[in-house]
């Protein structure tokens, strides 16, 4: 399982999250949003990187949860945000669209791992058509 000084830098991006008994770590627990991912078989800080795009890159940009724009805009805004702190990025809602459409859902594992290794260069994205 993944060490103390990842998860506490986990909770340090997300500030909301918390890790429940399922040992899910869900960054957002606001039962609209519930976006989360398993912790079990994540040892290094990669895979965490890893699992952050392939699983709430939707969350920070295209997720549907409210009625409201302003609320989805809003939890967007809250992923991104802790995406961004978490890999040391400044990715925008445009560039996390891509990130999601290219790598969401672990559609591409082998993408995921050269973009993490480019150092979240996103022409490596641009480039897989």
């Amino acid at each position: 399982m993944v060490n103390d000084e990842i998860l506490r830098k986990l909770f340090k991006a997300f500030p909301y999250a918390i890790i429940n008994r399922n040992l899910e770590f869900v960054a957002n627990p606001n039962p609209k949003v519930n976006s989360y991912f398993i912790l079990s078989g994540i040892g290094t800080e990669q895979q965490v990187q890893g699992k952050l795009l392939e699983w709430l890159s939707r969350e920070a940009s295209s997720s549907l949860h409210y009625k409201n724009n302003a609320y989805n805009d809003k939890a967007h805004k809250y992923h991104r945000d802790g995406i961004n702190r978490f890999l040391g990025t400044n990715f925008t809602h445009e560039d996390m669209e891509l990130i999601y459409s290219k790598l969401g859902n672990s559609v591409n594992r082998e993408l995921t791992i050269k973009f993490i290794q480019s150092g979240f260069d996103m022409k490596i994205l641009n480039a897989e058509n």
